[in-house]
């Protein structure tokens, strides 16, 4: 089992910034790629960003690529979001969740999500 924990959430004005984390408990950390995802109101969840186990190669959504950054911190067990030039759409419930190495590329494991509302 891995327990997945997020914060640093909160409300921005847009063209703000805000730094998630996620911290990671449980089984090796290390072992898992990982990702954030977002579900607005009355919206399907979406893939915002991907990094894997060992962080040398991450991916993004169109919509957030060049504003936001995902990292990892293994010794922290920690991964990161750092969202830079916040836009009103960006406003969302943000899940971070882990995907094991050498799995099916299902995600196993996410967290319980951090609000994330940006306004105008």
């Amino acid at each position: 089992q891995v327990q997945l924990v997020e914060s640093g959430g909160g409300l921005v004005q847009a063209g703000g910034s805000l730094k998630l984390s996620c911290a990671a408990s449980g089984r090796t950390f290390s072992s898992y790629h990982m990702g954030w995802f977002r579900q607005a109101p009355g919206k399907e969840r979406e893939f915002v960003a991907f990094i894997t186990y060992t962080g040398g190669r991450t991916s993004y959504a169109d919509s957030v690529k060049g504003r936001f950054t995902i990292s990892r911190d293994n010794a922290k067990n920690t991964v990161y979001l750092q969202m830079n030039s916040l836009k009103v759409e960006d406003t969302a419930v943000y899940y971070c969740a882990a995907q094991s190495v050498g799995g099916a590329g299902r995600y196993d494991y996410w967290g319980q999500g951090t609000q994330v509302t940006v306004s105008s």
